[in-house]
């Protein structure tokens, strides 16, 4: 296996992160991030996630670190827990965001330090991890993808209680689909929902009888039915595959995931063309749940952790119905592709980047700055509240 063409049969607690072989593997990213730690970083660096009443919590604490068997690396960004469950999105449905009635007081400092306790103490490993990847079984030269449509419970973070959801493959978001440029793909949908479907690979040159658009291309799936998508995957890059029928509710509660397609040439890949150690799935949606990444709220997101010179790549994919205007602290992003295209010549620097509905963007991030920096959208009611931050938050943490 080379971390250019392939991902290797996943732990089901690890999220998606592909490490080049040189790179420190997950335990010795892990081992010395510990609260303390964590909270030091950002002294040093000055500042961007940590609040005044954490030190406070810190103080006396054990130190903390990521079970064995999981990892912080991956993004897994999300919505809080107070959110509500209506399909159609709107600022209203953050609850921590909206003013509080005269005469309330609330004492924002130790409601913003426990959510970030949480956070430290690593909650996102006790739910699945998003973007795992789903591997592919051969049919000659065909690589067979086989998913199911199903209802499922999902919680967005660790104290919420479950919603009702859709996925792929009992899971949201949907597992990720990674093939080579010039595969032959096949994907075989079984529809276990109590309505139609159809399902669209978004961003691929694909013939029209399997676009994936009910009366349109195809007849819906129904309930009970599958359908099968063939075809060869191009172009190379960041694409997604979502429902394309009843999609305002059916894309809002799940029914998503990542398709990657790697270059054919493996000098254009990225572990490879920019020496990036880590390769991160960031899918956002703002419907069922609030505001979430890869289907989950902070505090139950990953930070990212890498080493002082290390250099990762994000894949930002929106899958929802609002743009997203990432900004991450303390570093920049150097913007290397749009839409799967790589852009070149005109890749551009910035740290903060929207991100309309469909667009996806790959971003490079040389971690080049020390600390821990606070990484969310700046849509500020997406963020942070009165009780805290919540919902599409997570960090970066370079490790001196």
């Amino acid at each position: 296996m080379t971390t250019e063409q392939s991902v290797a049969a996943p732990r089901p607690t690890v999220p998606i992160s592909i490490d080049s072989p040189a790179s420190p593997s997950i335990e010795d990213r892990t081992s010395a991030l510990t609260r303390r730690g964590f909270l030091r970083g950002a002294a040093i660096a000055g500042g961007g996630l940590v609040v005044a009443g954490v030190a406070a919590c810190a103080n006396g604490a054990p130190s903390w670190t990521f079970p064995p068997g999981s990892s912080p690396v991956a993004a897994s960004p999300g919505s809080s827990a107070a959110a509500a469950a209506s399909p159609e999105a709107s600022h209203d449905h953050a609850p921590s965001a909206s003013p509080l009635p005269s005469g309330i007081a609330v004492d924002h400092d130790a409601l913003a330090a426990a959510v970030v306790k949480r956070f430290l103490d690593g909650e996102a490993t006790k739910l699945p991890a998003p973007n795992v990847p789903l591997q592919p079984t051969l049919d000659g030269g065909t690589k067979v993808f086989n998913l199911t449509v199903d209802t499922i419970q999902h919680k967005i973070d660790a104290l919420s209680a479950p919603i009702d959801a859709l996925g792929f493959n009992g899971v949201w978001t949907g597992p990720l689909l990674r093939v080579t440029e010039g595969d032959r793909v096949r994907a075989i949908f079984r529809n276990n929902l109590d309505e139609s479907t159809g399902i669209h690979f978004h961003g691929q040159a694909l013939p029209n009888a399997m676009d994936g658009v009910p009366h349109v291309t195809q007849d819906p799936i129904k309930p009970g039915d599958s359908f099968t998508y063939d075809f060869v995957a191009g172009p190379s890059g960041s694409h997604m595959y979502h429902s394309h029928h009843n999609a305002t509710d059916q894309v809002g509660r799940g029914l998503l995931g990542a398709f990657i397609v790697d270059p054919k040439d493996p000098a254009e890949r990225y572990a490879r063309k920019y020496a990036a150690s880590q390769d991160i799935v960031w899918i956002s949606n703002d419907s069922l749940g609030g505001f979430t990444i890869n289907g989950r709220g902070f505090p139950a997101t990953y930070p990212i952790v890498a080493k002082l010179g290390e250099k990762i790549v994000i894949r930002f994919m929106n899958e929802g119905i609002m743009m997203h205007p990432w900004h991450l602290h303390g570093l920049h992003f150097q913007v290397i592709a749009r839409d799967g295209w790589p852009l070149g010549s005109a890749a551009f620097r910035c740290d903060t980047l929207g991100v309309n509905p469909g667009e996806r963007y790959d971003v490079l991030i040389d971690c080049d700055n020390p600390g821990a920096w606070a990484f969310h959208c700046h849509i500020l009611p997406h963020a942070e509240g009165h009780d805290g931050m919540y919902g599409m938050v997570t960090a970066l943490v370079v490790k001196a």
